[in-house]
C-alpha cells in the first residue's frame, strides 16, 4: 500500500534503493534513516512501516546491529501494525516470518513465509526463509530443492548469497566439505561485509584441515561481528555443532559442547544449559 504523500514516497523509494546494495552497517543506517523520514512524513503508510521492519530485521540476521534485543522488537511491532491495516501483505508477511525466524521462533516462522508465497509465488526470499525453517524444524531434504527453486527465480537477486550461504551449510551438515566449501566462497564473495558467512566457511576450512585459512576467515569474522565467539579454530568448531545459527535474541536451550571436545563423536554434555542472551535480503 503506497504512502499518498509524495514527499513520503520519494524518501521510500530511497530507501528501497539503497537496500539493493551490498549490505554493510552504513547502507543499513541510511536506509533505516530514509525509512523513518518517511513514517515521520506519512505515520500512517503501511509502506514505510514495513519496509522500516524488514532493514531492521534484516540487519540483526546479517548480523550488522549492535542494538539485537531493539531491532527486533520494533520490527516485529512495526509489522504487525502494517499486517493489521493491510493483511493481504506478501511482503508484510515475509518480513513477520523474518522477525520470527531472527528470534529463534521457526515453527510460528513457516506459517507466515507460507502465507507470504500463497500471495507472491514468486517471492524468493520468503523461498529462502521457509528453507531455513525447513533445515531447523528437521526437513533438512526439503531445503535444497526451495534453494534451488530461489535461485531459478531470482538468479540475480542482491541477496543471493544467502542463498548459496544455506546450500553450502546443508552441504557442511552433511559432511560434504569440498562441497560446502565451493558454495560458502561464493557467499563470501556475495556478501563480503557479512561475519556469518565467514564463520561457517572457516569452520569447512578448519575439517579439511587447512588450518590457516580457517583462521584467516576467523579473524575477519572477529573484525566483522565485534565479538570473541570467533577466538579460536576450537571455539568455532564448538559454535558450529552447537548449531552455527544461533540467534543472540534468543534463549538458548542446546546442551553445551566443550571446546576441548570439539571432534568427530565427541558428544554433548547431559546437563542442562541456562538461559543465555545471545545475539536478507532487500525488499522484494
Amino acid at each position: 500500500m503506497p504512502s499518498e504523500r509524495p514527499d513520503a514516497l520519494d524518501y521510500i523509494l530511497h530507501g528501497r534503493a539503497a537496500r539493493f546494495k551490498p549490505h554493510s552497517r552504513d547502507i543499513y543506517l541510511e536506509a533505516i534513516s530514509l525509512f523513518e523520514y518517511a513514517l515521520v512524513l506519512d505515520p500512517q503508510s503501511v509502506e514505510a512501516q514495513v519496509r522500516l521492519a524488514g532493514s531492521l530485521v534484516s540487519r540483526v540476521m546479517n548480523g550488522l546491529t549492535d542494538t539485537v534485543k531493539e531491532d527486533l522488537a520494533r520490527g516485529e511491532a512495526l509489522v504487525d501494525q502494517a499486517l493489521a491495516v493491510s493483511p493481504h501483505s506478501a511482503y508484510a508477511h515475509f518480513v513477520k516470518g523474518e522477525a520470527l525466524r531472527a528470534g529463534g521462533r521457526f515453527e510460528e516462522a513457516l506459517p507466515e513465509y507460507e502465507d507470504a508465497l500463497a500471495l507472491n509465488r514468486n517471492m524468493a526470499g520468503a523461498l529462502t526463509g521457509l528453507a531455513w525453517c525447513k533445515l531447523y524444524t528437521g526437513s533438512i531434504e526439503e531445503v535444497l530443492p526451495l534453494e534451488e527453486q530461489a535461485i531459478r527465480l531470482s538468479p540475480r537477486d542482491p541477496a543471493i548469497g544467502a542463498c548459496y550461504y544455506l546450500i553450502g551449510t546443508v552441504h557442511l551438515l552433511r559432511s560434504h566439505t569440498d562441497e560446502a566449501i565451493v558454495w560458502l566462497e561464493k557467499a563470501r564473495g556475495a556478501l563480503p561485509a557479512g561475519p556469518f558467512q565467514r564463520r561457517r566457511l572457516a569452520a569447512a576450512y578448519a575439517l579439511r584441515g587447512e588450518t590457516e585459512r580457517a583462521a584467516s576467515e576467523l579473524g575477519e569474522a572477529q573484525r566483522l561481528d565485534g565479538g570473541d565467539i570467533f577466538s579460536s579454530i576450537a571455539r568455532l568448531r564448538a559454535f558450529r555443532a552447537h548449531g552455527g545459527e544461533c540467534q543472540r535474541s534468543a534463549p538458548c536451550m542446546k546442551r553445551p559442547i566443550s571446546p576441548d571436545c570439539a571432534r568427530p563423536g565427541c558428544r554433548r554434555s547431559e546437563k542442562p544449559v541456562p538461559s543465555l542472551e545471545t545475539g536478507a535480503r532487500p525488499p522484494q
